[in-house]
Formats: C-alpha cells, sequence, structure tokens
C-alpha cells in the first residue's frame, strides 16, 4: 500500500500540474468494488461530494466520460437524450482502459490517453470543492470545482437517475 501522503505521478497529476491546478491529494485503503463508499468513509469526506468518472459508450461505439456526485446514479436515458443517441452503456473494464488509459477503478478525467467529450451533472457545479481520482486506485485528488470546470469544460446536464427512496 502507498504511503498516506505519497503523491502519485501520474497522467492525471501532470496534466493538473501543466494546467497551474493547485490540489491536494489523498491516499486511500481501496477496496475491489467499493465505490465512492470507501474513499468517503476512509478519508471523511461526504461521498456527495466525491465524484465518479464513468466511461460510456454511445450506440456508435463512441466513448464518452460522465461526471456524477458519488452517492448518486447516472440515467443512461437521460444521458442518450442529452448526447443525442439512440442509448448509452457503461463500457467494459478493458474498453474503459483503452479509451482512458486507466485502470477500471483508477480511472481520472484528466491526463485520457486520448481526448474525451466531458458530461457532468448539473448538481456539482454547486459545489465548491471536489474530490475525484487521480488516476489510479486509491488516489483522489481535491480541487476546487471551477478548476474542474476550467480544465474539462465538461457539459452541464441533469442526468442523475431518480433518487431511490423507502
Amino acid at each position: 500500500m502507498a504511503e498516506k501522503n505519497e503523491l502519485h505521478v501520474t497522467p492525471a497529476i501532470r496534466a493538473l500540474r501543466a494546467a497551474g491546478v493547485v490540489f491536494t491529494h489523498h491516499n486511500y485503503a481501496y477496496e475491489e468494488k467499493g465505490g465512492t463508499a470507501v474513499s468517503a468513509r476512509e478519508l471523511g469526506e461526504d461521498e456527495h461530494h466525491i465524484l465518479k468518472t464513468l466511461v460510456l459508450e454511445d450506440d456508435r461505439k463512441q466513448p464518452l466520460l460522465c461526471l456524477m456526485h458519488g452517492d448518486r446514479e447516472v440515467s443512461l436515458r437521460g444521458l442518450a437524450r442529452v448526447i443525442g443517441a439512440r442509448s448509452v452503456a457503461m463500457c467494459s473494464a478493458d474498453a474503459a482502459t483503452k479509451h482512458t488509459g486507466y485502470l477500471f477503478g483508477g480511472t481520472s478525467p484528466f491526463g485520457t490517453r486520448k481526448p474525451l467529450p466531458v458530461y457532468a451533472h448539473t448538481g456539482i457545479e454547486a459545489l465548491e470543492r471536489v474530490l475525484i481520482n487521480g488516476g489510479k486506485r486509491g488516489f483522489l485528488v481535491a480541487l476546487p470545482t471551477r478548476e474542474l470546470v476550467r480544465v474539462l469544460g465538461p457539459i452541464f446536464a441533469d442526468v442523475a437517475a431518480p433518487a431511490v427512496t423507502g
């Protein structure tokens, strides 16, 4: 396991540095299929402020990224409507790695292998600060939301699935 304060120099970190983004880095004990609930617990953060980077493909197999609050799910149908596609589906782990250069569970929207369109749920805009994967499993970076917007230029849309109650 990485030292608690070790900075992993990933393509994401290089991209953030090149863009002049001031960020903090946070290591935690990664758990397979633990998702943002684990990072929130390990780092003492609100899961709503931890963003998932989801790698998807439209019906023409064109890849895209979607940023979503850790405690919410993406509406695939809603995202398809936003991008003008018949459908959108999650990529397989292998396809996600091929498109981004990152291992599944360590995908960052920064420093991807090739530029990909980035969509983000509208609620993210309201957050002052977010945590997002830094390009390695068990490694997040925290940065002002305005910097995420400046560097990635995401298209904001209401693409969260309805909250499940009960």
